[in-house]
C-alpha cells in the first residue's frame, strides 16, 4: 500500500473539477460538500457525488460531509474509500457517524479549542477512525489568532494523540495561497519537523511541492540505512560505527523513514 502524502480538494458540485483531480497526481482525491459548496448548490452536491462513486475511481475518493443525510447517501457505494468528518469536538460526534456508516473508514477534523482537548478520546473513539487533522482556519478563528505559529501547539498536541492512539501521523491542513510555491514549501517543511506527514491542498499546481517536502531527503535516507544495516536484527540498544547510540525506537523510527521513502506502508 502506497503511503499518501497529497490530498487534492474539490468541490463536489463542480464534477468536471473533480473528474480533474481524479485524473490529477493527487494520492487522494476529497470531495468537499461542506465549505466548497454554497449552501442551495448542496443537495446538487450530493447527488453529483453519488453519482460519481456507484463505480469506483482510478484514485481514491474521500468525502468531506455537510450533513448525516450525505452519510446514508453515501455509505455502501462503491467509490467511496473514507468520509471526512468535519467540526468533530466530542468522542460521540464520531459515535453517531459510524452508527450511520459501517465499516467506512473515518477521519475526524478537528476544528476548535474543545476538539483539540479532546483529540485522544476522539482519535480512539471507534475502530473506524483511520486519522486526526486539524481545520486550522476554523481553530484559529475559534482561538482568536492570527499568526499561524500559534497554532504550533495544538499541531503537536494531535500528533501526540495519533501516535498515542496508533494512528497515522496526520495531515497538515490546506495552504490557501496558490501562488507562492515557496511559503508552501516552507510551511510543509515546518509541519514535517512536528510530525505530519501528507498535506491536502486546493490546487494541483500545490502537489509536486507538498510531494518534495514531505518525502525523506537523500541525507535523511542515508542516515535511516545506516541504523538499520547496523541493527541487523537487533532490536536493542547499540553503537553505530561514528559512535552515535541507538535503541529501539530510533531503529524504528529508520525503518518508517526507509518506508516513507519508498512510500511503502501497512496493506
Amino acid at each position: 500500500m502506497t503511503i499518501p502524502l497529497t490530498y487534492l480538494y474539490a468541490p463536489g458540485d463542480r464534477p468536471d473539477v473533480v473528474r480533474k483531480a481524479i485524473g490529477s497526481r493527487a494520492d487522494v482525491v476529497i470531495v468537499d460538500l461542506e465549505d466548497a459548496v454554497a449552501p442551495e448548490r448542496k443537495k446538487y452536491a450530493l447527488a453529483a457525488t453519488a453519482e460519481l462513486l456507484m463505480s469506483r475511481q482510478p484514485l481514491p475518493v474521500h468525502v468531506r460531509i455537510n450533513s448525516p443525510q450525505d452519510v446514508e447517501t453515501l455509505t455502501g457505494l462503491p467509490g467511496l474509500c473514507a468520509l471526512r468528518v468535519p467540526k468533530v469536538a466530542h468522542p460521540t460526534d464520531i459515535h453517531r457517524i459510524a452508527e450511520l456508516a459501517p465499516g467506512v473508514p473515518l477521519h475526524p477534523l478537528l476544528e476548535s479549542a474543545l476538539a483539540i482537548e479532546h483529540a485522544y478520546a476522539i482519535a480512539t473513539a471507534h475502530p473506524a477512525v483511520r486519522g486526526i487533522s486539524i481545520g486550522e482556519a476554523d481553530l484559529r478563528a475559534d482561538l482568536g489568532v492570527r499568526d499561524g505559529s500559534s497554532l504550533d501547539w495544538p499541531r503537536v498536541r494531535i500528533v501526540v494523540a495519533a501516535r498515542a492512539a496508533g494512528l497515522a501521523p496526520p495531515v497538515q491542513s490546506v495552504f490557501p495561497d496558490i501562488r507562492d510555491m515557496d511559503a508552501l514549501y516552507a510551511s510543509c517543511a515546518h509541519a514535517r519537523a512536528l510530525g505530519f506527514l501528507g498535506r491536502a491542498a486546493i490546487h494541483p499546481r500545490q502537489l509536486p511541492v507538498i510531494e518534495r517536502a514531505f518525502r525523506p531527503t537523500p541525507g535523511e535516507i542515508e542516515a535511516a540505512e545506516q541504523i538499520v544495516e547496523a541493527a541487523a536484527g537487533d532490536e536493542g540498544a547499540l553503537a553505530l560505527p561514528d559512535g552515535r547510540f541507538v535503541d529501539a525506537a530510533i531503529v524504528a523510527a529508520a525503518r518508517r523513514t526507509l518506508s516513507a521513502a519508498r512510500r511503502e506502508g501497512p496493506a
